[in-house]
């Protein structure tokens, strides 16, 4: 028992001793001990691992049960945010791990997510169900969190000695990017579901949370309440958006890693742990989701347009490519497996939207990747 507590008591004194030299006002991009770099970052994955543990359970959780502040997703959640918020002191007061740049995003991002919450909090007290991903409320967290992320993922871009490891984190950063962008669109992946388990006569939410859904439309609990619960937004956002924002954040990490499978690892990578925590959900009672597949033959096609080496004809080609890929995907998993109402009409604006949005990651990609004093 006295060697274990003696060495409770050394570990923090070791950390104390080793930190605390480092503690000092600097600007962005001085010089960053190798060891304290590693540091650094490897709490910011940490703390995004928590981030997607809490997100994909309090999803599910909502899904099922009226909102709880105190529910258990959220608490895991709130651990991530205050190793966030930790971090970004740091990098604030020390200058260390970032260059201007990626001080800035995490600086704002940061200081968004913090806004967020207390703003979330008032929506749903004065509106109530906490079961609408894409509300104003919502979007500042998901839009602060995106702001960290890229900060983070510039920080270490810029930082990071070339090698496997540089191209390995650098995707996984990516990767919760992605998720963070995919986040909202749950709610069509879980509504779904939870829309044929009514059908068929065997509910997943409580009946406390179906209730407080269908007295918000003035009506008795049936299937236009049910279906307003679960599936709020207009069938052609899902594709939209999966389309045009969720690809090109693959195209930014394929500029980014200049690895030739980028995006088909991130995205298999993402269906992995959504397959991972599927059945952990469902095996303790929380509702399932329909998980994206179709997202994986959009990325392979991300990848291949990234063989034409000239940009204007890359984007045309991808933008075709990939829109291709990502309609046919969901219509195969539609007809096969279960996928949200998606609009399959709706495929020339995803082109549209996509050749846009991967003009400004390619120009924006060639700028960023200028150092930043």
């Amino acid at each position: 028992m006295a060697t274990g507590t003696t060495m409770l008591t050394r570990v923090p004194r070791q950390v104390v001793a080793w930190g605390l030299p480092l503690w000092s006002r600097g600007l962005p991009g001085r010089p960053t001990p190798p060891d304290l770099f590693r540091v650094l970052y490897t709490a910011w994955l940490v703390a995004f691992v928590l981030k997607v543990l809490g997100a994909s359970w309090d999803v599910s959780w909502h899904f099922r049960w009226l909102r709880d502040d105190l529910a258990p997703p959220h608490l895991i959640n709130t651990v991530g945010t205050m190793i966030v918020v930790g971090l970004t002191i740091v990098h604030w007061y020390t200058g260390y791990g970032v260059d201007k740049a990626a001080q800035r995003l995490i600086l704002w991002g940061t200081g968004t997510f913090l806004v967020a919450i207390p703003l979330d909090l008032i929506n749903h007290n004065i509106n109530g169900l906490d079961i609408t991903a894409w509300s104003p409320s919502h979007a500042l967290l998901f839009i602060g969190t995106a702001f960290m992320i890229a900060g983070v993922i510039r920080g270490w871009y810029v930082g990071a000695p070339p090698g496997r490891q540089r191209t390995v984190v650098l995707a996984a950063l990516f990767g919760f990017f992605l998720e963070n962008a995919i986040f909202p669109s749950e709610h069509q992946e879980y509504g779904v579901i939870g829309l044929a388990a009514w059908v068929r006569g065997a509910p997943e939410a409580d009946t406390e949370l179906l209730n407080f859904a269908a007295d918000q439309l003035k009506r008795p609990v049936d299937t236009i309440a049910v279906q307003n619960f679960a599936l709020p937004v207009p069938d052609q956002v899902y594709s939209l958006w999966a389309v045009i924002v969720g690809m090109a954040i693959l195209v930014a990490a394929r500029m980014a890693t200049r690895y030739r499978f980028t995006a088909t690892f991130i995205v298999a990578g993402y269906l992995a742990f959504r397959m991972v925590i599927w059945p952990l959900l469902v095996g303790t009672g929380f509702p399932g989701s329909a998980i994206p597949f179709f997202l994986l033959l959009g990325a392979i096609f991300v990848d291949l347009a990234f063989l034409v080496p000239r940009m204007w004809a890359r984007i045309v080609v991808g933008s075709l490519l990939v829109t291709g890929g990502a309609f046919a995907g969901l219509w195969l998993q539609d007809t096969y497996v279960i996928a949200p109402p998606y609009a399959p009409w709706a495929w020339p604006y995803a082109i549209g939207g996509l050749a846009v949005a991967w003009l400004v990651v390619e120009l924006a990609g060639k700028r960023l990747s200028r150092p930043s004093a």
